[in-house]
């Protein structure tokens, strides 16, 4: 393929030190941003393609840490329930009527909604993750996809699953010109038992992949744990996944709720990574994970939205708002996860949280995975700081254009990769297939 070669130009930057330039520019050539500056560096490369940024800030894009993308075919049938409820009397039925189709689909759908809303990559954990892996390929998006492990107490049947999850893992990881890489994904401790858990790491060290898990998401997970698999979880799910040798660097730890202060400690210690995802947890009234105390004790820690039949949408902006807002008001401290905080865990924090060192910031060096937002909207003026309006005044539909390695695949609102159209009408009937035959099966 041809080298790309972009100049970003025309809006505020902002840079990886915390400076905003004004009239920045930034450039790109293939996957790559090779220099990040002023007026000055139009001249310097003349023949460049140029990307307006005029009325916008240049960010690096958003870092999605935790999602369940193909269950935009589920968004909205499964409101209001509490979490064990939701999974065993909807979500668990419709995913046994899951097609291979559906979630090619489904995920095509998705991909939409996180490139319109500013995501240039997502951590994704579902099921027939080759489907989704087309489906990431096609619309030119960076993603972790991750085969959900389960035994459910069947150890047979967590040898199999981890076989598939591995599978994916030597098929897709590196795919895309780099864009994919694949993890191996224990669903849950009280999914999955000590045996499939280690055997997932073994897996992943024998891979040299990454493992993803729900961890602490719910007050009444240890519980859960010891009646599935007899075993004694008395300190916490945190320490008891230490104790069994399931937690090192290798892991990011999805929701991570429910916490004691030494179990914190452990997860520094054993440096795992925690997507936090606010908005979800809200809805399904699993509680409020003490995030302040995850950053001040130098975990890694990214944002998430979970999948969109628990949010129920993809857009990180709703959840930079929230988490800052949701701590402000239950600490009774206005200075408590401000703006920048907030900004840089949905940008380098989800990319170290998923160990990607050359991602979510915007100096040389650094993937070329930008977005544009524009700020000419009322909602958006005037620009006193750019951050606080991103945090506390952007949403999803403010993003003008998007660029994931080095390509445009959103400009000026138009998706480039992907008809629209199109997926969004199959994504509709195939949603509406899917939930009807679920409800004749149960009949």
């Amino acid at each position: 393929m041809p080298m790309t070669e972009l100049l970003v130009r025309g809006g505020y930057v902002l840079r990886g030190d915390g400076h905003v330039l004004r009239d920045g520019v930034v450039v790109v050539e293939d996957d790559r941003i090779v220099d990040v500056g002023g007026r000055e560096l139009l001249t310097k490369y003349p023949r460049y393609d140029r990307v307006d940024a005029r009325g916008g800030v240049v960010c690096p894009g958003f870092v999605n840490t935790h999602s369940h993308v193909a269950m935009t075919l589920m968004r909205g049938v499964a409101d209001d329930m509490d979490v064990d409820r939701w999974l065993r009397e909807k979500i668990w039925p419709i995913e046994a009527n899951l097609k291979p189709e559906d979630v090619y689909v489904g995920t095509l759908l998705g991909c939409l909604e996180l490139i319109r809303s500013g995501t240039t990559c997502v951590n994704d954990m579902y099921l027939m993750m080759t489907e989704a892996v087309k489906a990431y390929l096609e619309s030119g998006m960076r993603a972790v996809a991750c085969e959900g492990i389960f035994d459910f107490g069947d150890e047979s049947r967590g040898e199999e699953s981890v076989r598939r999850s591995a599978s994916l893992v030597e098929r897709f990881d590196g795919a895309g010109e780099g864009r994919i890489r694949c993890f191996l994904a224990p669903h849950a401790p009280y999914t999955c038992g000590p045996e499939t858990l280690l055997k997932a790491v073994e897996e992943a060290e024998r891979l040299n992949t990454g493992l993803h898990i729900h961890v602490a998401e719910t007050r009444g997970e240890a519980e859960k744990i010891e009646k599935q698999y007899g075993v004694k979880v008395d300190r916490g799910v945190v320490e008891y996944l230490d104790r069994i040798g399931f937690l090192n660097s290798r892991v990011i730890a999805a929701h991570c709720v429910w916490l004691s202060r030494e179990e914190i400690s452990t997860l520094k210690r054993r440096d795992v990574a925690v997507s936090i995802n606010i908005v979800s947890n809200m809805k399904l009234s699993d509680g409020i994970p003490p995030v302040p105390e995850l950053l001040e004790a130098g975990v890694r820690v990214g944002l998430g939205t979970d999948g969109p039949s628990s949010n129920n949408c993809l857009d990180m902006f709703e959840e930079m708002k929230v988490l800052s807002l949701v701590y402000k008001a239950l600490r009774d401290r206005p200075t408590l996860m401000d703006a920048g905080t907030v900004l840089r865990l949905a940008t380098r924090g989800g990319a170290l949280a998923l160990g990607f060192r050359d991602l979510g910031l915007i100096e040389k060096g650094m993937k070329a995975d930008l977005i544009v937002v524009d700020l000419r909207r009322p909602r958006m003026r005037p620009v006193h700081n750019p951050v606080s309006n991103l945090v506390y005044a952007g949403k999803g539909p403010d993003v003008r254009t998007v660029i994931v390695n080095g390509r445009v695949v959103m400009e000026d609102w138009v998706v480039k990769t992907v008809d629209e159209e199109r997926i969004v009408e199959e994504a509709s009937r195939r949603a509406e297939e899917l939930v009807s035959r679920s409800l004749e099966q149960k009949v």
